[in-house]
């Protein structure tokens, strides 16, 4: 068994880097471009419109300390020393102590940014003690939530309402709950990766996933149960290509069911099912698609059937988005600057997993299409070659000599030695 060199694996991570910088700049520069311009940016947040405070204080330090315990973890060889379920446990508590600190820098504030009034909270209320009737009134009275329900599916709100009724009220209690649950998508994408691409490929990746920079997001959004359920539906359909017959059926099942409850939290994640649709032509196991739609319609038509038709809320949705952003916002610019913070919030693996596409069988066969273009070409070739008296033909059978009386041969446009399939001369 051959082992990479650690050099060429260094000059790749080097370029790698050099190649996200790169993207960074021309991401950050467009962005610079929208302001400086005066773009319909239809938000005055930082980066774009916003203004910069600088504080410090005791947690500030908090994030640092995460972070250099971490890299010395890592440096120290324990990611690849320690048992998997005591990798996968560290790099979990690692993401939530990393989101936790990260939000703390603005004080316990920052932990219940999400939670206030004028967001998911403000519409708990409404729910009552009938959560049937508030599905079922959910698009009709869409005018009267909240700009962040508004947006959503009820979900958000009745998760919140349920975990309330359970006895958790206080505000901090709820946002360090919502982390612990967005926390919970670490050790799921690392089971993926080890199951998609081998236990030598995760552990290394721990680190990675312990401090991504969209942990920013995961302390403040309601979008973190979303993330752990794409984390989950993924790990399924990785599961699905690994098995066969009615086990293989209902792993797909539950991807499917996966990814239609995080549908009820959340409109765009419906578009995270490609993954799994990929992942299952890449693996030649395209009739898992089958099952996996039967189960994303279970928990969409079960919440139809209750009172709340998806499709409507999204043309809801949409309608409350086009008249209260779509005109203040260029989808031109908007566009630009969102693939800017993608690629802040994943970091230098992103660009590596671009390069990586053409090692996939779609990449293979894209590259493989002017070896393909060429292929008539190639066979007249090889006829020209193989009637030249004495030359072998491609498949490396020698032609019959010539006998002594017979005319010369036309020339071969072609060298004797020529072979498509032979490797070109040194």
């Amino acid at each position: 068994m051959t082992t990479a060199d650690p050099l060429s694996t260094r000059d790749r991570e080097r370029r790698d880097l050099f190649g996200w910088l790169v993207l960074v700049c021309i991401g950050l520069l467009a962005t610079w471009l929208a302001v400086r311009g005066g773009a319909r940016l239809g938000t005055a947040s930082a980066p774009f419109l916003g203004s910069y405070r600088f504080e410090l204080s005791p947690a500030s330090l908090l994030a640092p300390l995460v972070a250099v315990a971490v890299l010395g973890a890592a440096w120290r060889g324990w990611i690849h020393r320690l048992p998997w379920w005591a990798v996968s446990t560290g790099a979990t508590v690692a993401f939530f102590a990393w989101a936790v600190s990260l939000a703390l820098v603005d004080g316990a504030g920052g932990l219940t940014r999400s939670l206030t009034p004028d967001s998911y909270l403000g519409d708990v209320q409404e729910v009552g003690d009938d959560p049937l009737a508030y599905l079922s009134s959910f698009t009709g009275r869409s005018a009267e939530h909240t700009t962040a329900t508004r947006g959503h599916p009820p979900a958000p709100v009745l998760l919140l309402w349920a975990v309330q009724r359970l006895g958790v009220t206080d505000h901090l209690a709820l946002g360090l709950l919502v982390t612990a649950v967005g926390a919970l998508s670490v050790p799921m994408v690392l089971a993926a990766v080890r199951d998609m691409s081998g236990e030598a490929a995760a552990r290394p990746y721990a680190p990675v996933l312990a401090l991504a920079p969209y942990a920013v997001w995961t302390a403040v959004s309601m979008d973190a149960v979303v993330a752990t359920l794409g984390a989950a539906m993924t790990l399924a359909g990785v599961r699905a290509t690994r098995r066969h017959g009615w086990r293989a059926a209902l792993w797909a099942v539950l991807a499917g069911l996966l990814l239609g409850v995080a549908a009820l939290f959340s409109y765009a994640v419906a578009w995270l099912g490609l993954s799994v649709v990929f992942l299952n032509f890449a693996r030649r196991r395209a009739a898992l698609n089958m099952f996996a739609g039967l189960g994303v319609l279970l928990p969409v038509l079960g919440a139809a059937k209750l009172g709340f038709t998806w499709t409507d809320g999204l043309g809801t949705a949409y309608a409350d988005f086009a008249e209260r952003i779509e005109p203040h916002r260029s989808a031109m610019w908007w566009g630009l600057i969102s693939v800017c913070a993608l690629l802040l919030a994943v970091g230098p693996p992103l660009y590596a997993s671009l390069r990586k596409v053409r090692n996939t069988p779609a990449g293979r066969s894209w590259s493989a299409r002017p070896r393909r273009c060429c292929s008539r070409s190639a066979r007249g070739w090889r006829a020209a070659a193989s009637s030249t008296p004495g030359c072998r033909t491609s498949r490396g059978s020698p032609s019959p000599p010539s006998p002594r009386n017979a005319p010369a041969a036309t020339p071969s446009p072609l060298p004797c030695s020529w072979s498509p399939w032979a490797p070109p001369p040194r």
